[in-house]
């Protein structure tokens, strides 16, 4: 897998696939959406959704899990690469804290897109968990 540089999600994405010799056309098929939606992916007019960062990263031979970063680049420092040794999770700790999960009222969808972003690393709180969900809402205009 080519790594990543630090620039913008767009970016990459446009080098990467011009580096490929791929057209926008050609990325489109390869991530069964439009041309139009990869341009503005590339100009940062739309941002993806974790299935569509997994799509283009296997399309483009990129690191799916420095990609979702670049995408969500607040995320990053909320997740650690360092495992604890003792205790629960965060996550666990989340999955387990139903009134949590009802006063922001979080449903399974986006459980499971969250259950994604714990697998990535080690979130330090169940809050940690909380304003990455608010980032993907409103990212969504949710």
């Amino acid at each position: 897998m080519a790594s990543i540089t630090p620039r913008t999600f767009g970016q990459v994405i446009r080098e990467r696939r011009r580096k490929l010799d791929l057209t926008q056309q050609d990325l489109a098929r390869r991530i069964e959406m439009s041309m139009p939606y990869v341009a503005l992916l590339e100009t940062g007019a739309r941002h993806p959704s974790d299935k569509v960062v997994v799509k283009l990263a296997a399309a483009l031979a990129l690191d799916p899990r420095e990609l979702f970063f670049l995408a969500n680049p607040g995320t990053k420092e909320l997740v650690s690469k360092d495992q604890r040794s003792s205790g629960a999770s965060a996550w666990d700790g989340f999955v387990k804290d139903e009134n949590l999960r009802k006063v922001h009222d979080i449903t399974d969808q986006e459980m499971q897109t969250l259950s994604q972003v714990a697998m990535m690393g080690e979130a330090r709180s169940s809050r940690d968990f909380i304003f990455i969900l608010n980032t993907i809402r409103q990212a969504f205009g949710q």
